[in-house]
């Protein structure tokens, strides 16, 4: 029986305005209630902003490409910025060997070796803290302190010139959206940043005792090649960062603005994990990714042909109330499992569970501290093409008592 073709509606939204990217949701609700696929007429691109539609773009990888760019720039007729990243702007076969190296090396399994220092190290940052006083800034002084702490020495980073990363992966983020300020404007000076980079990745450059030296041993082994190590290390450093710090922000921000929610977590600890779970699918830290058709393909009726973009809205889907009640509370009654924060399918995000182990050691460590946290001040958005996370958020707690 032959499928029915849908007409596809056409907006005018720019999901990479300033004021689009200062307040998604809004528009996110216009683009759900359009259809279930939008053409927009600022970039030409096909969108998705329900979750059914956002799901299918995500896990049908051979009729929706990533090879051909994650961003608005194609591949195939675009040169990228730098060498496209072996994991997340890559298809089988040329993925398979380098996820598989990072699955092995970033499983639940291999990181519980890691727990009980990240723990205390997130213990210590908190005590620093309340060292100082009853207010601190939850991004600046806890949110991105920690991952910068912590993760450059499992990747084997040495300890100068960390301030690159937070710089190159806010810059690499953007570059996934059209040239607008957001790219022009730090490409300036950003040379000196990607310069850093690219050298942490090299074997001479690593310490020989962590994830970068192991990536380096699986080249030695024949699962990868030489040409491939140093990049697949440099999609550590790109990815493992800033998402980390807007995850953490966006788990601290939930908890703060709902204390009902804070008191059900210091009641039963076993929350904690779909606390995270919870304020990554209400947040959506990775806002929006592309994916390029193959071949003629129809989404929910829209017939799309091949070589377009599709943009697709991760963060509309996870408050897409066809998918989820009651979408934009965070509640910890909810089974948030499904959500579409870090992706689905073959390129679901590899680092997904160092995000959960930085931020569940954060919360814990507020859990045993504190016993209120309250935000004292409007938090500030920090904009990019491709993140929703924040610049400040200032926040009082309470400390236990005793």
């Amino acid at each position: 029986m032959a499928v029915a073709l849908s007409p596809t509606p056409v907006s005018s939204i720019d999901p990479f305005s300033t004021e689009f990217l200062a307040d998604p949701l809004p528009f996110h609700e216009r683009l759900r209630e359009l259809g279930p696929v939008v053409s927009l007429d600022a970039y030409g691109v096909y969108a998705v902003a329900r979750y059914a539609e956002v799901h299918r773009c995500l896990t049908d990888w051979q009729a929706l490409q990533s090879g051909a760019g994650v961003g608005l720039s194609n591949f195939t007729t675009e040169k990228p910025w730098r060498p496209p990243s072996l994991l997340l702007e890559a298809d089988p076969p040329r993925h398979d060997a380098p996820r598989a190296v990072l699955s092995q090396l970033l499983s639940q399994r291999r990181l519980r070796r890691l727990e009980e220092e990240w723990k205390a190290d997130a213990a210590q940052l908190v005590d620093e803290l309340l060292g100082r006083g009853t207010e601190f800034d939850a991004v600046t002084d806890l949110a991105e302190v920690l991952p910068l702490r912590v993760f450059p020495d499992a990747v084997g980073i040495g300890p100068t010139g960390r301030e690159h990363l937070l710089p190159y992966g806010d810059f690499a983020f953007n570059a996934f959206g059209p040239q607008n300020e957001l790219v022009t404007v730090p490409a300036a000076t950003i040379g000196p940043t990607v310069e850093w980079i690219n050298t942490q990745c090299l074997r001479e450059n690593l310490t020989d005792d962590g994830f970068g030296a192991q990536i380096w041993a699986a080249a030695d082994r024949g699962e990868i090649t030489p040409q491939q190590a140093p990049l697949i290390v440099r999609s550590m450093l790109t990815a493992g960062v800033d998402t980390t710090v807007t995850g953490i922000a966006a788990v601290v921000h939930a908890i703060a603005a709902n204390p009902d929610q804070w008191e059900r977590l210091r009641a039963d600890r076993s929350l904690l994990p779909r606390a995270f779970e919870e304020a990554v699918r209400l947040e959506s830290p990775v806002q929006t990714f592309f994916r390029t058709t193959t071949v003629e393909t129809v989404v929910s009726g829209t017939p799309i042909p091949p070589g377009e973009k599709v943009l697709m809205f991760l963060g509309a889907a996870n408050r897409d109330p066809r998918r989820w009640a009651d979408p934009d509370r965070f509640d910890l009654s909810r089974d948030p499992s499904g959500h579409v924060a870090f992706g689905m399918g073959l390129h679901q995000c590899v680092g997904q569970h160092i995000a959960r182990l930085e931020a569940t050691a954060v919360l814990g460590a507020l859990l045993d501290r504190v016993s209120a946290i309250e935000l004292s001040g409007t938090p500030a958005r920090h904009l990019n093409n491709t993140l929703r996370g924040w610049e400040h958020m200032p926040v009082r707690v309470t400390p236990t008592a005793g």
